[in-house]
């Protein structure tokens, strides 16, 4: 499964499902979204995770499953269990990994980096690898051990992948970078170009605009489209940091627990909701303002998270996006996010200079930027 297939899915509604394994992490990257270390042993039932994972049918599964964390790596054997599980069914799993165990001190063999074998073995059972890069991965764990080891996964044939992360279109760290990723791999392994956002450690300092979004434009949100198992099980339709962390759980956006409750049970109840279809349809803000209480405050994720008390706002939802005529709508929404593939869902949620990077043999520009849409961007 190649990086663009997996992204192209994201709009979907229910086509994908990600799964946090821990919140540990042996790294202290000052960006961290989830304020991982190692020492944070904050993590999902490895039996729940398998039950809920097994409730997979060959009729009823999400078609991606997203491994993240923390850092899955370091329960190899609970992420081979999973992805078999869920390959059984006819899912795929994909894995993003922060390749702490490249570091320096580690083995090396003839053919470069060496990558412990239960770690091998968990990475050989997913269908799609993708490894973290940025700034301050860089400074615990070397880019040319990162570069190599995925030499070694992609021989083992893997699909592989990288997750760059920088501060915007401008930034030179992530021209260079690019550019280095290309020459190493020849422009033969694509890249998911992030932004750093303001949660977890980055909160204290990654900028963010505080201004409200226009009520009166329609601006659909696809991530409540894939449910996101948190680091104590519970089962939030909404994959942004602060809203996966909260507890109470903001009632619109809690689809379950794991150890309550099956796939069959949180794929009908992220799919049949009438606000997360309003949701993914014209986005919190529009739907706030045009049924609910008043125009919301805040950024955008606080006005979505205010929902959950506005009765208002649930009932011109349930009037709009009931029954077949909101699942038309759903799915409408969901063909027109998907319109531009791959670079189209980066360009909105991610940097959107670096979108074509998404698919593998992009042509990069001399300067490190790359070519998009018959235009410059850098």
């Amino acid at each position: 499964m190649e990086l663009a297939e997996l992204v192209a899915r994201r709009p979907f509604p229910a086509a994908g499902l990600l799964l946090g394994l821990t919140r540990r992490c042996p790294l202290r990257c000052a960006h961290c979204s989830t304020g991982s270390d190692l020492f944070t042993r904050e993590e999902p039932d490895a039996g729940q995770l398998a039950f809920f994972v097994g409730s997979f049918t060959e009729e009823d599964r999400p078609d991606v499953v997203m491994l993240t964390g923390g850092e899955p790596l370091l329960l190899p054997a609970l992420v081979e269990r999973l992805s078999t599980s869920a390959r059984g069914a006819g899912s795929r799993t994909a894995l993003l990994s922060g390749m702490f165990f490249v570091r320096p001190g580690g083995r090396r063999s003839r053919r470069g980096t060496a990558v412990p074998p239960a770690i091998l073995r968990a990475i050989r059972s997913v269908d799609h690898f993708s490894a973290s890069l940025d700034i301050h991965h860089e400074r615990e764990v070397p880019r040319a051990d990162v570069f190599r080891a995925l030499h070694r996964i992609r021989d083992e044939g893997v699909a592989v992948s990288f997750h760059l992360t920088g501060t915007g279109a401008s930034d030179p760290y992530l021209a260079g970078l690019t550019r280095a990723v290309d020459e190493e791999f020849g422009g033969r392994v694509p890249c998911l170009v992030n932004e750093v956002r303001p949660f977890g450690r980055a909160a204290a300092w990654a900028g963010a605009a505080r201004t409200g979004p226009d009520p009166a434009a329609a601006s659909p949100c696809s991530m409540a489209a894939w449910p996101v198992v948190a680091f104590d099980g519970r089962v939030l339709a909404c994959c942004n940091q602060d809203t996966v962390d909260r507890r109470p759980a903001p009632a619109h956006l809690d689809l379950g627990h794991i150890g309550a409750d099956d796939w069959a049970t949180v794929r009908r109840r992220a799919l049949e909701s009438p606000v997360l279809r309003m949701l993914r349809t014209v986005g919190p803000a529009h739907l706030a303002a045009r049924y609910g209480s008043g125009p919301p405050t805040g950024s955008y994720c606080e006005g979505c998270r205010a929902l959950g008390g506005d009765e208002k706002a649930a009932a011109g939802a349930r009037a709009v996006a009931g029954g077949a005529a909101g699942a038309l709508l759903d799915l409408t929404a969901a063909v027109r996010g998907s319109r531009e593939g791959a670079q189209g869902v980066v360009r909105r949620h991610g940097c959107a200079a670096y979108a074509p990077l998404v698919v593998t043999g992009a042509p990069l520009l001399p300067e490190g930027g790359v070519r998009a849409a018959g235009r410059e961007a850098r």
